[in-house]
């Protein structure tokens, strides 16, 4: 929190917000409050650069190379069919695609979001030999598999909740206000939590299953031990946690992605036991730009699920080219949500272009620094990712909205060492966008190399781009 006080003085605190009772010590106990970080710097770069380094040192930071990953959500939503699956998983293994991940709709009852949660076993009616067919298929295809959970959640319609109404957090007679037609089970009940874990447990060790996107979309509300009971998010908090760490100890090699409505649970404590976020709901690109800029200013950028989605945009539907919805996503945990079996063989080459571009920066992604561009017109956005020894830099240049002059004024690419010189040059993964006219830039035209200082101080002329384009440029050290 913020707050100044009538005396005039301004200050900042951070901590636990403790609802009433949550608190209450015995004599002899005592309770550890939780770490507060906070980093200043010479602007916001500098100040996030500070939070990523920390964050890059823990001794469990996800260190191999990012897979590239394809969702399946928005690709066919609950309704799972074998051959359908199968076709996605070839599709995606075919332009480069290394993680596999089954959403929503799997488990008992799920065939809408209005039923099912909590009964975690897979649906013997859509799936009558488990999952194993599609398991294998997509093992045997190269990648990896992972799997949607909610393991937080109950609706109402479920056996789980039925049978074990007592479960669900509630303070008072009613249940909570709904959340997307779900409630929230107390993990701080020992038989809610070994349920849970017994379920988790007995899937991991089944299948082969290498990733848990585990979801979480609807606030605690009302979240109590029962009617006159306790609150009880502080240790429904603390038993997901122990939760956490229990299937982390148990199964080493497992990486679990925390969602919650995309990017809704973004903390510490999740952070210090999750391997990536979900960075948000909504893939839309252009409102992805203001969503990862700001998430990156905590989150180091291989920790944030950044994707490249369908040519209509499920949450806005609006329309965007491949190009701008891939060099957004670049900057991050790359992948894809979209239903590749409807796409022709040209546009599956552009997205094999791109997926093989993301592969080759993706260390620099994961060791680099996270630079944005000031003072460009707002039309314009700037952002890049420099290599920790300043050797490289991406730069992605996206046009927003029409700018204030045409053709654009200079924009300067920043974190370079001003004191070496660097080769700049336009790429275009995926073939290049249709452009408004304009003279050739005489420096895209033939190889130009340019000191950093240059490049951080005066800059460059970027490409005259249509609403709704982006233009990669790379900046490499050379002698």
């Amino acid at each position: 929190m913020a707050e100044r006080v009538t005396t005039g003085e301004a200050f900042l605190a951070g901590g636990e917000l403790l609802l009433p009772g949550e608190g209450v010590l015995a004599p002899g106990e005592s309770m550890s409050t939780p770490w507060v970080m906070g980093s200043w710097g010479d602007g916001l770069s500098e100040l996030s650069h500070r939070f990523h380094d920390e964050w890059r040192a823990r001794p469990q930071h996800p260190r191999r190379p990012r897979p590239v990953t394809l969702n399946t959500w928005e690709a066919v939503y609950f309704d799972h069919d074998l051959g359908k699956l199968t076709e996605l998983a070839d599709v995606a293994a075919s332009v480069g695609v290394e993680r596999f991940v089954l959403d929503d709709g799997w488990f008992n009852g799920r065939r809408d979001d209005t039923a099912g949660l909590g009964d975690w076993f897979v649906d013997e009616q859509v799936w009558p030999e488990g999952l194993h067919p599609l398991v294998e298929h997509v093992h045997a295809a190269g990648m990896e598999f992972g799997l949607w959970v909610e393991p937080e959640m109950v609706n109402p319609d479920s056996d789980l909740a039925r049978k074990h109404p007592e479960w669900i957090l509630q303070a008072r007679q009613d249940l909570p206000p709904s959340g997307r037609l779900q409630q929230v089970l107390n993990l701080a009940h020992p038989n809610a939590y070994a349920f849970i874990a017994g379920r988790l447990h007995a899937l991991l060790e089944e299948y082969p299953i290498s990733y848990l996107k585990w979801d979480h979309n609807r606030d605690l509300v009302d979240a109590g031990s029962g009617p006159g009971g306790r609150n009880m998010v502080h240790n429904h908090t603390l038993a997901l946690y122990r939760l956490l760490d229990e299937l982390k100890q148990a199964h080493p090699t497992l990486e679990i992605e925390s969602c919650a409505s995309g990017g809704a649970r973004v903390d510490l404590g999740i952070l210090d036991r999750t391997d990536r976020i979900w960075t948000s709901d909504c893939l839309d690109p252009l409102e992805r730009l203001e969503n990862q800029k700001y998430t990156s200013l905590l989150v180091p950028p291989e920790m944030m699920g950044m994707h490249l989605t369908s040519p209509v945009v499920h949450s806005t539907r609006r329309t965007v080219s491949l190009n701008l919805s891939a060099a957004v996503a670049l900057f991050g945990h790359f992948g894809i949500e979209w239903d590749l079996t409807q796409t022709d063989h040209t546009t599956r080459a552009s997205i094999a272009e791109w997926v093989s571009f993301a592969k080759d920066i993706r260390d620099l992604v994961a060791t680099g620094r996270t630079v944005f561009g000031d003072g460009t017109d707002p039309g314009l956005d700037v952002r890049g990712m420099v290599a920790a020894d300043k050797s490289r830099a991406i730069y992605a240049v996206t046009q927003i909205t029409t700018t204030i002059t045409s053709p654009p004024a200079p924009i300067t690419l920043p974190g370079l060492n001003p004191h070496i010189n660097y080769r700049v040059r336009i790429i275009h993964p995926g073939g290049q966008d249709p452009q408004p006219g304009q003279s050739p830039l005489a420096w895209d035209r033939q190889e130009s190399v340019l000191n950093g200082h240059i490049l951080s101080t005066i800059g460059l002329r970027p490409p005259v781009q249509y609403p709704q384009q982006a233009t990669i440029i790379e900046a490499l050290h050379t002698i």
